[in-house]
């Protein structure tokens, strides 16, 4: 794995525990970013979106009243965010809840109590395998397939596909 230098990478952190946010924000620091900002809130992290640089979202998922899974789908509805890599954290790692968040439109997903090594893997992730978005009628976000294989053979539906 390279090592990259995340010193002029701008994070948002946004989470309503202030303990957990100060947890990743450290841990955020601790592997080079300098640059780490900090939201309660899915309308505290819209705000700083909207009148700030960011480059990366980290963001919890079960934030009380508007939760991880609206932020990304607000982020996703908005034409100048739209692109921005969300990382979500949760403890709750079900299936389930691993495709609501895929399907709402996120980057990369990781599970607490998260690691500074975990952490650096899925922002390289973001680095050195960027998916391509894709929109649909229902759906905006990262390709959710993580896997391309030539031995598929059956109809190609998409239009960069033909």
């Amino acid at each position: 794995m390279q090592l990259y230098d995340l010193g002029s990478v701008n994070v948002l952190v946004v989470d309503d525990n202030r303990f957990m946010r100060t947890i990743v924000a450290n841990t955020l620091q601790g592997i080079g970013v300098r640059n780490v900002m900090q939201a309660d809130s899915v309308d505290q992290a819209l705000e700083q979106l909207a009148e700030q640089s960011v480059d990366l979202v980290v963001s919890d998922w079960d934030m009380g009243e508007k939760s991880g899974i609206e932020l990304i789908r607000r982020v996703r509805a908005n034409r100048q965010l739209r692109l921005l890599p969300i990382i979500m954290l949760t403890a709750n790692t079900t299936r389930k809840n691993i495709f609501s968040a895929r399907d709402a439109g996120v980057t990369e997903f990781l599970a607490k109590p998260v690691s500074a090594q975990a952490l650096y893997g899925r922002m390289v992730e973001v680095i050195e395998r960027p998916r391509q978005f894709v929109k649909t009628k229902q759906f905006f976000g990262p390709d959710r397939r993580r896997r391309r294989t030539d031995a598929y053979r059956g109809p190609k539906r998409r239009k960069e596909d033909q």
